[in-house]
């Protein structure tokens, strides 16, 4: 029987990417799908959430209004933030007021693609993923009828929602569908296209020497390609690549107690709850021993503004994350990952010269092109349902 589950467990994380691998090649391929320009693919639109120009201002209001969470302090753009690469840039993210996060904020920018959201995979969509993470205890803590609420008395939101939607009032299900057709807008492609998308579509001069000597141990000595391919240049699988727990679960109370009510959270047993001591990942959803320590492969593209990285944000540059894979998955201390069992067998160490690790930092730059940057709208203001006159009337009437 456990043969059995952990093969169904295969076979759906392989169907998972060669979905994605067919959208990105056209046709199954033997090996790594080849890198390629972004907008070779297309962002998934789903039939039910098509994207207009009323839809996506609205969802960017909505992304940037802190109202939309539990006291109106923690909103998307709290922990998103385009001026920190739409990411936040501290290990964990920003958390809810009186807690701390128990995870790195990852960028929105072409989160679109992705046939999963967030580390571990929990999300099938934007529109999953948003109402996941204003509701989450740590994140927005929000509650759907404080939220609906708010927004009728913002006469703003009534007008848009009713010319958007054609509802009489906010509904909370809408909020979702306009902030993911503004997240489906934050690409780069066009403008924001990357050197290494112009080299891959013909421009030789794009890349430089230096990032071409990169591209080259990228693809070999290195062998990032093995997981980092295709137009968004991940696999979209799940993997234990040695990443060590962030040393501050030990030193931070609140980070601690985090750690806790996610056990809790996420349907650990009582064991695990007590004796957990890291994050485990994918082992969350599957709830099989074997995914203990894995985590979804994140996108390289737009990674020049997102540090610090991987799924605790324990590494603070490209070239730390450069020697951790060189060392074989261990940081400077010689940690790795508390489930060395599970560790993905293509992790050993490169051998890369100095030279080498520094080409291919400077390829991996090249897969980010000019930063995203965004004015904050104003927020629109509250203004009561009715008059006190108003409310006098009823009351008389009654």
């Amino acid at each position: 029987m456990k043969k059995v589950t952990k093969l169904r467990s295969t076979v759906l994380a392989a169907a998972i990417t060669t979905t994605f691998t067919l959208g990105v090649v056209g046709q199954a391929t033997a090996g790594p799908a080849p890198l390629a320009p972004l907008d070779s693919i297309k962002v998934p639109i789903p039939p039910d959430n098509k994207l207009t120009p009323a839809k996506v201002e609205l969802g960017k209001l909505l992304f940037f209004d802190a109202r939309i969470g539990g006291d109106a302090s923690t909103g998307c753009s709290t922990c998103h933030e385009p001026d920190q690469g739409w990411a936040w840039a501290e290990d964990f993210s920003r958390g809810y007021p009186g807690t701390v996060h128990w995870r790195n904020s990852q960028t929105v920018i072409n989160s679109a693609f992705y046939p999963r959201q967030f580390w571990a995979g929990s999300a099938s969509s934007n529109e999953k993923q948003a109402k996941s993470a204003a509701k989450g205890g740590v994140a927005g803590n929000g509650e759907s009828d404080i939220m609906e609420a708010r927004l009728a008395l913002i006469p703003e939101y009534v007008k848009r929602f009713k010319e958007v939607y054609g509802t009489e009032w906010p509904l909370i299900s809408d909020v979702w569908g306009a902030i993911s057709a503004f997240e489906r807008t934050l690409n780069t492609v066009g403008k924001y296209e990357a050197p290494l998308d112009k080299y891959l579509k013909g421009d030789k001069s794009a890349l430089s020497k230096q990032q071409l000597a990169g591209k080259a141990v990228f693809e070999g000595k290195g062998g990032c390609i093995q997981c980092h391919n295709g137009a968004l240049i991940t696999d979209s699988d799940f993997h234990n690549i040695g990443v060590p727990p962030n040393k501050r679960w030990e030193e931070d109370g609140l980070a601690q107690i985090t750690f806790r009510f996610e056990q809790y959270a996420k349907g650990m047993t009582q064991e695990g709850y007590r004796k957990a001591k890291s994050d485990w990942g994918f082992y969350y959803r599957s709830k099989n021993k074997w995914d203990r320590g894995k985590f979804r492969t994140p996108s390289l593209r737009y990674v020049k503004y997102t540090a610090p990285y991987m799924h605790n944000g324990i590494f603070y540059t490209l070239e730390d994350v450069v020697d951790f894979y060189n060392r074989g998955g261990k940081d400077e201390d010689g940690r790795t990952t508390p489930f060395p069992e599970n560790m993905d067998k293509r992790i050993k160490p490169l051998g890369l010269s100095d030279q080498e690790k520094e080409d291919l930092v400077a390829f991996i730059e090249s897969m980010s092109g000019p930063e995203i940057t965004m004015k904050k709208p104003a927020m629109p203001p509250y203004a009561p349902l009715f008059t006190k006159a108003q409310l006098q009337a009823a009351q008389e009437a009654k």
